[in-house]
């Protein structure tokens, strides 16, 4: 039985309306003097980044833009982005700034620019050396967490699955958060972030006991304990509280502010506790498909929740009181069922798929997703029922 649980965070966290002109403050405390601003195309079309450019300058910081993130970075665009940083006058702070593939392709550049080499050489649980290059981390969506987390993933296209590294080094040095910027963020992608968020939060409240996770020696993810329970628990109420409203209402600052406060404690609890089978089956049916990580867990949601409900039945109490279900004429399987239900409900009044066959999943590849998903076992290890590949299918089968 473990005895001892540990926590990890950003250095430093700085939340709040109009938060980003702070900015040159935080890069002041830094002594940054050479930033490299890495930020994806439909940031720059937002007219956000020429005022932060203006800003950094003006207080004698000299910026060097790279604006070709995509989503779900491939491999190949990390190393792209790491040639360009070190052709540039050398870096002291990066800025991630977008969504969390903005924010994991600049971890992983502090990383390479640090320690060199190829990501897939760093790719596991804790293969980094040693501290990377100062990171400030500004999220323009609720969703990743991936500002105050120690994960960072890349899509190899080659093998068609996703490559995560996890080192609480990469963890940023600041993580800025300003809810101003995600004012505008289109209904779909607001969705997609968000129920992501949500899939965190439900994944680390329910994570195995960290008392009885099995590992050998320091483990990354230590499954629940008492702080991520409190961290995991309020970022469902408020998610669930202001989804919807974000979604249908984007110009609404309170929902989008609880946003992403509900996205930064899940990112806060998830990564010290872990996620579990959702994001394992999300991994391998995302080199299948399309679709946005955010998407894939949140269509799998209801069915893993479902899934480990009998055996955590008072957690799953708590999660459908905050729903605002009424559990007293239930038995512990039909509140199981209930909250699995809210969840598909949750789902359509985003407009989001809950069936894997809307998003390309067929029959067929049923069984090779069940044994990929397997294989992931630093997020198998987290889920509080141990799976099996048959039941993998049956619960992947229920959600085709």
């Amino acid at each position: 039985m473990n005895k001892i649980w540990d926590f990890f965070s950003s250095e430093r966290i700085v939340f709040g309306n109009g938060s980003i002109n702070r900015l040159n403050l935080v890069l002041e405390r830094l002594q940054a003097r050479n930033v490299l601003l890495i930020t994806d195309p439909g940031i720059m079309s937002t007219g956000m980044v020429e005022p932060i450019i203006s800003m950094l300058k003006e207080s004698g910081v000299s910026v060097v833009l790279y604006d070709k993130a995509v989503p779900e970075p491939p491999i190949e665009t990390a190393i792209e982005c790491y040639q360009f940083a070190q052709s540039q006058i050398k870096t002291d702070v990066i800025i991630g700034l977008g969504g969390g593939s903005s924010i994991d392709l600049a971890k992983i550049v502090s990383l390479l620019l640090a320690h060199g080499g190829s990501p897939l050489e760093y790719a596991g649980e804790y293969k980094v050396p040693g501290p990377v290059i100062p990171l400030v981390a500004i999220p323009t969506t609720a969703g990743t967490g991936s500002e105050v987390t120690s994960v960072a993933v890349l899509t190899d296209v080659k093998n068609n699955l996703k490559v995560g590294i996890s080192d609480n080094y990469l963890r940023p040095t600041v993580a800025l958060l300003d809810p101003e910027l995600t004012i505008g963020l289109p209904p779909y992608v607001t969705a997609c972030s968000g129920i992501d968020a949500l899939s965190h939060a439900i994944e680390a409240y329910m994570a195995k006991d960290y008392k009885y996770l099995q590992g050998e020696g320091e483990v990354l993810f230590q499954g629940s304990f008492p702080l991520s329970d409190v961290l995991a628990f309020e970022a469902i109420r408020l998610i669930t509280e202001s989804l919807t409203i974000a979604v249908q209402q984007g110009a609404n600052l309170e929902a989008r502010s609880n946003m992403m406060l509900g996205s930064l404690l899940a990112g806060m609890a998830f990564s010290n506790s872990g996620t579990a089978a959702a994001h394992a089956l999300a991994y391998p049916i995302g080199g299948l498909t399309k679709s946005p990580h955010g998407e894939v867990t949140g269509l799998l949601l209801p069915y893993v929740m479902k899934f480990n409900s009998m055996v955590q039945l008072e957690k799953t109490k708590k999660i459908a009181n905050v729903l605002h279900i009424n559990t007293n004429t239930m038995n512990n399987q039909e509140i199981g069922i209930a909250v699995s239900d809210f969840f598909l409900q949750l789902l359509e009044s985003i407009g989001l798929p809950s069936k894997l066959t809307e998003i390309g999943i067929a029959e067929v590849d049923i069984p090779e997703i069940a044994e990929k998903a397997l294989t992931i076992e630093r997020l198998i290890r987290i889920n509080p029922r141990v799976p099996r590949k048959k039941e993998f299918e049956t619960l992947l089968t229920m959600a085709l």
